[in-house]
């Protein structure tokens, strides 16, 4: 058979690897795939940069939509990235016949809903394994591995740059500012990286597997999303010491009442397999009732690992590129005509446990106020842990750190405990409340 023929979008670090390993890999792939697979076009902004990267057996070009247009190229990988021209390119290569890979996490988190049914509409597949967690086959397993199972949730550390930064703030004691800045020194860190720390990253790869776990339309916008600039390193200490590790998660679970869709950062008991997942590491947990607990773990960025998600997603797409649309694995798991209509919990809805510290004056009665604040509204205690005072106020008055962990409840009723809590004259800042993930 004649082999496949694709055009890339974006000559970057994932597209270069893709190229290369490609290239590299070549009779591997085609043994695999039943017939062979050519980038014979590479449209990117610096053509002579590319057209130096690819050779002169590759047409490289300015203009993406050239790539679109050719009616020889029967698979787009798109690896612009955003959710403007990319959109605009991906909708139209759909419309153009042709079927699409992408890395785009934000794009299909925000607008995959309108680009899958594009798809479907025109019998095309669109594939996103290397938008979630790099070169971890973690889209394939929840779409395809776990089929039999009814998922029960699924739990991840899906951003490298924030989980290399609490684990040097492990490892160093050090603040979140100062560890920042020495992620951006050795380049795990963008200049911005406002989309990495504020979980912005983490909460569109949750989407899309909320999405395919629960058979529900991709909604980012209901998503609750928390970072880590907040974090400082006495919790990350009393975590410690306390028997957990603080980690920032990519969490959505079936409940009773609706989906949760979430991303913040997390108390996991240190016996957890994810939580001594170090560095820029990714890892994923999966519960099934059938299955159990599995866990996904590897390189969740960078240009090989990436590009190993790109090309077997263009295997697959070979594989299938002649099969019956109706016959083809579906783009979020579940049939087109039977998603649910499950809605998405609001935060205050959630019911989980806590991690509190309080800031207070050292005085008598101040602990029993507090744990009387939160009996009365229902919610029962783990353990508390008070610290010897350490500090002294400018009015001379002595201060100490207050921890308590509660047991299960439902986050808008803390949320009104806490504003008591924080009305107290004798709580001297900002309460800090941590959520607690047993993951069991």
């Amino acid at each position: 058979m004649k082999p496949i023929k694709v055009g890339l979008l974006g000559m970057g670090t994932v597209g270069s690897g893709t190229f290369n390993v490609l290239k590299r890999n070549q009779e591997e792939i085609q043994r695999r795939a039943g017939r062979g697979i050519e980038i014979t076009m590479v449209a990117d902004l610096d053509v002579a940069r590319a057209q130096s990267l690819v050779g002169e057996g590759v047409q490289v070009v300015g203009d993406a939509r050239t790539v679109i247009a050719n009616p020889e190229i029967d698979i787009v990988i798109e690896l612009i990235g955003g959710y403007g021209i990319a959109k605009s390119l991906v909708m139209e290569a759909i419309a153009a016949g042709k079927h699409v890979v992408t890395a785009n996490k934000a794009l299909l988190a925000v607008h995959g809903t309108e680009i899958f049914a594009a798809a479907q509409a025109k019998g095309v597949m669109v594939a996103f394994e290397a938008a979630v967690a790099g070169g971890i086959p973690i889209i394939k397993s929840l779409r395809e591995g776990l089929t039999a199972n009814s998922i029960q949730w699924v739990a991840g550390i899906i951003n490298g740059t924030t989980n290399f930064i609490l684990s040097e703030m492990r490892d160093k004691g050090l603040d979140f500012g100062d560890v920042l800045k020495e992620a951006q020194r050795l380049g795990y860190a963008e200049a911005d990286p406002t989309f990495d720390i504020e979980g912005v990253d983490a909460a569109h790869k949750v989407t899309l597997m909320s999405a395919i776990a629960f058979g529900i339309p991709v909604q980012f916008d209901k998503a609750y999303v928390e970072g880590i600039t907040k974090l400082g390193a006495a919790d990350i200490k009393y975590a410690e010491q306390l028997g957990y590790r603080i980690k920032l998660l990519g969490i959505t679970k079936r409940t009773a009442q609706g989906i949760e869709l979430r991303v913040h950062p997390s108390l996991v008991p240190t016996q957890r397999l994810i939580a001594n997942v170090e560095g820029a590491m990714n890892a994923v947990m999966v519960q099934g009732d059938a299955v159990g607990t599995t866990l996904y773990y590897g390189k969740g960025a960078g240009s090989e690992p990436t590009a190993s998600a790109v090309i077997a997603d263009l295997v697959d797409i070979t594989r299938l590129h002649t099969a019956d649309p109706l016959n083809r694995v579906p783009h979020l798991a579940f049939q087109p005509g039977a998603m649910s209509n499950l809605a998405v919990l609001p935060m205050a809805d959630v019911v989980t446990s806590y991690y509190l510290r309080l800031r207070v004056a050292d005085q008598a009665g101040v602990l029993a106020k507090l744990t009387g604040f939160l009996a009365d509204a229902g919610i029962s205690i783990d353990a508390v842990l008070q610290r010897e005072a350490d500090q002294v106020s400018l009015a001379g008055e002595n201060q100490t750190d207050v921890i308590i962990l509660t047991h299960d409840t439902r986050e808008g009723t803390l949320n009104e405990v806490l504003v008591q809590m924080q009305a107290l004259p004798t709580v001297m800042a900002p309460i800090v409340r941590i959520r607690k993930e047993e993951l069991n």
